[in-house]
């Protein structure tokens, strides 16, 4: 799709300098694919909120025994 818009010039050479990208078609591109990626990976982190683990990790660490919890064999 053919689009004209006004840039900052000095933001899109910027960019440019920074991606190593040679055009502007190229750089406004990824650009706008980083900013859809990013979103949704925002979006997809938001979806997790809530889905963590409850426990005590201090607890687990200090509550087994590795003879009866692994089935380990002492050493003779």
């Amino acid at each position: 799709m053919r689009t004209n818009i006004e840039l900052d010039d000095a933001l899109l050479a910027e960019a440019m300098e920074i991606t190593g990208l040679s055009t502007k078609k190229a750089t406004v591109e990824k650009a706008l694919r980083d900013l859809v990626r990013i979103h949704r990976q925002m979006r997809a982190l938001d979806a997790l909120e809530g889905m963590g683990w409850e426990g005590d990790l201090d607890e687990m660490r200090t509550d087994w025994d590795a003879e009866t919890d692994w089935d380990v064999k002492k050493a003779k």
